[in-house]
């Protein structure tokens, strides 16, 4: 069996899984509504920046935090913003779930 044919057939498998099927269509409703999805690129954009100040400081700015924070719960009261967290969640929780399966198998060598 070769190891990239295995890696391809993963890949096909999970195109077809609900998780990313339902991210998708989350994403794709998401893009017909251009304020939403602008809303939610600026959102995106300040989780990113709040993340990397964490990791570079090893502290996190509170006030751009509880921005942060109060946007995403705006965002979230909106049922399309809504149905797209929760299918990028889920669809992250199986994409990590794969690395940690992968992770496991090779980490004898790793170390």
């Amino acid at each position: 069996m070769n190891i990239y044919d295995t890696a391809n057939r993963l890949a096909q498998e999970i195109k077809q899984s609900e998780e990313y099927v339902n991210y998708k269509m989350a994403k794709q409703a998401l893009n017909l509504n251009t304020e939403l999805k602008k809303r939610m690129s600026d959102f995106e954009k300040m989780r990113y920046e709040v993340q990397l100040e964490t990791m570079q400081t090893g502290k996190r700015d509170e006030e751009k935090y509880k921005k942060m924070q109060d946007l995403y719960s705006e965002l979230v009261e909106i049922d399309d913003a809504k149905k797209f967290f929760e299918a990028e969640t889920k669809f992250n929780i199986v994409i990590a779930d794969v690395n940690k399966i992968i992770g496991e198998a090779i980490k004898d060598v790793m170390q």
